[in-house]
């Protein structure tokens, strides 16, 4: 499943919003120098979708706040 992610890096809370079936917002405390922010989602939206953490891989904007991530269910 692709989602579309708005991030939020260096934010005082940590959580996801969900905007609609596939487009949320995730905010992460971690600032976004080298792939700190990126990895926070990662582990956040595994979390949430209750998968491991290398099933959630951003496929685009790893430099920008808007990313394409695919969550992978080996369910």
């Amino acid at each position: 499943m692709k989602i579309f992610v708005k991030a939020k890096p260096n934010s005082r809370q940590v959580g996801i919003t969900k905007i609609d079936e596939h487009n949320y917002i995730v905010a992460v405390k971690e600032p976004p120098i080298q792939g700190q922010a990126n990895r926070a989602i990662e582990k956040l939206l595994a979390d949430y979708f209750d998968v491991s953490p290398i099933d959630v891989v951003i496929i685009s904007g790893h430099t920008s706040r808007q990313k394409i991530v695919e969550i992978i269910d080996r369910n």
